[in-house]
């Protein structure tokens, strides 16, 4: 069961990102973070409210709240990182680099799960880091626009460690809690990140000037990774860490689909053997 609910984060998952980059072609990427955020949280509770979660609050211990703040100040910085490499580069160098959080996950996983990854995991590993660099750095054809430079490098790489943490936190703050209420509580941590960098940056001064197509499409980005996540963290609650984060990282096929019909943005052949590697490393850590 825990498969099927990864998968349903994947296909969420993909279809969040270009969401996203259409929804922050103008608008600041911190603010539209902040403001995804809301409707993420909104989402969240609205479930926790529906299934009567809330009653667990009072059972969660004081180490569990540790965990679930410290994933959600992880996500907070994963994202805030993710969006800002979206706006300064093209979807598919952004995604792969983003998916190298499969292979820390993993080495997080074993260092303090106890998680053995064993030989097999081993090859997956290294064939799914393979495939994301062929992937992020292609020449030619889909090179990013020459005034992002390589800044979007920089934050994909700070995103990668960061959604690597949040699994590994994730996993132990869900011990023992409804996966619903967890997502929750940690949305709103995120939430509060979100707008207080917001805040401190001055970037809220540009909420009058969020276009109402973009507004539309930061919303429904919102609204697919609050999905993402209920999916996700179900998912990681029922199975293994090392199994679940690979799973998740296929949403770069859904991804690249969509890039394709509302971007526009092509696969070179590289990208397209990186692409392979990627997903025939993920679908072996399945069989492994």
């Amino acid at each position: 069961m825990w498969a099927l609910w990864a998968f349903g984060s994947t296909l969420c998952a993909g279809a969040s990102s270009v969401l996203a980059k259409c929804g922050i072609r103008k608008t600041d990427s911190t603010l539209a973070t902040a403001l995804r955020t809301v409707v993420v949280l909104v989402m969240a509770w609205a479930v926790v409210l529906l299934a009567g979660a809330q009653k667990g609050i009072a059972a969660i211990s004081p180490a569990g709240w540790i965990f679930l703040v410290l994933s959600g100040l992880a996500t907070g910085a994963s994202w805030l990182c993710y969006f800002r490499a979206l706006q300064l580069g093209d979807v598919n160098r952004v995604v792969p680099v983003d998916k190298l959080s499969t292979v820390l996950t993993i080495l997080l996983a074993f260092a303090f799960l106890g998680e053995e990854p064993g030989a097999a995991r081993l090859v997956c590993t290294a064939a799914i880091g393979a495939g994301s660099w062929l992937m992020a750095w292609q020449p030619g054809e889909g090179a990013p626009r020459p005034a992002a430079g390589r800044g979007w490098l920089f934050y994909a790489l700070l995103s990668a460690f960061f959604a690597a943490l949040t699994s590994i936190l994730g996993k132990l703050g869900m011990a023992g809690i409804d996966s619903n209420l967890g997502t929750a509580i940690r949305t709103a941590v995120v939430l509060a990140m979100a707008w207080a960098v917001a805040l401190a940056t001055g970037r809220t001064a540009g909420l009058s000037a969020v276009s109402r197509k973009e507004g539309w499409f930061i919303a429904l980005s919102g609204l697919v990774t609050g999905g993402s996540w209920l999916c996700y963290f179900r998912a990681l609650q029922l199975g293994p860490a090392s199994a679940v984060a690979p799973i998740d990282k296929l949403s770069i096929l859904v991804t690249v689909a969509f890039s394709r019909l509302a971007l526009g943005e092509r696969l070179s052949r590289r990208a397209a053997v990186g692409l392979a590697l990627l997903v025939a490393g993920t679908l072996g850590m399945l069989a492994a």
